[in-house]
């Protein structure tokens, strides 16, 4: 079957010595995996690595044969060429970090158009913006309403957060966070893009940042620690 589809770029694996494996999001069919025979090739080509870069924005036609296997690109463009996000090491360490968080937890072969706009617009709006400190905490408390453990809606008088639940509770059980660390999470969960960003300092965004991957791990099988947290760690310190 041919497809149409706008695609995100979730990971690319090489495979050999000219080929990936580039798993994608996207928009029509869900999570779909692709084989890219040549993509390291010095030919003009519409399939070349620079397209398969984390969370790549694209326009892709493909065959899906919908087997289990792997499927081909037939052709492959960039939807929303990135103006900063190439050039800016804070940006950039972003996107990779998210990307290896995206690549364990959306595993649905369904398409879910409101989650790839979602991920989409909130990928436009930090390639346009450089006020961007809790960018990469609102996008995971936020993502988590479309993988289905969304924190329940604060009550403002229970101090304290149950991970597993995912609820607030006036009583502190083995599986809560600290009145501190409720505080914190409250403020985030109302966080949107546009609000101020110095909210937190940087200590008080390290611990979000651990609280919401412990939260994954929690509700995600098989959630596994990403790679770039250290860099990431080390672009905000």
């Amino acid at each position: 079957m041919l497809i149409k589809t706008k695609a995100i770029v979730l990971s690319a694996i090489k495979y050999q010595e000219k080929s990936l494996i580039v798993k994608c999001y996207t928009h029509n069919h869900g999570v779909k995996s692709y084989f890219v025979p040549s993509a390291f090739s010095t030919k003009k080509t519409s399939q070349r690595v620079a397209y398969f870069q984390p969370l790549t924005l694209l326009e892709i036609e493909a065959t899906h044969k919908n087997k289990g296997t792997l499927e081909h690109f037939k052709e492959v463009k960039l939807a929303h060429p990135y103006q900063t996000i190439p050039l800016d090491i804070i940006k950039s360490t972003i996107v990779i970090f998210l990307s290896e968080i995206l690549h364990h937890s959306i595993l649905e072969e369904e398409k879910n158009e409101t989650l790839f706009e979602f991920l989409e617009t909130a990928l436009l709006w930090l390639d346009t913006h450089d006020n961007i400190a809790n960018f990469h905490l609102i996008l995971l408390v936020q993502t988590t309403k479309f993988l289905g453990f969304f924190p329940q809606q604060p009550v403002e008088n229970y101090p304290f957060f149950e991970m597993i639940e995912g609820v607030f509770t006036p009583f502190h059980g083995v599986s809560c966070l600290t009145e501190h660390e409720t505080l914190l999470l409250k403020k985030l969960i109302q966080l949107k893009l546009d609000n101020e960003q110095k909210l937190f300092t940087g200590i008080e965004r390290q611990l979000l940042l651990k609280i919401l991957l412990d939260y994954y791990a929690i509700h995600l099988d098989g959630f596994k620690k990403p790679k770039s947290l250290e860099v990431l760690k080390e672009v905000f310190s």
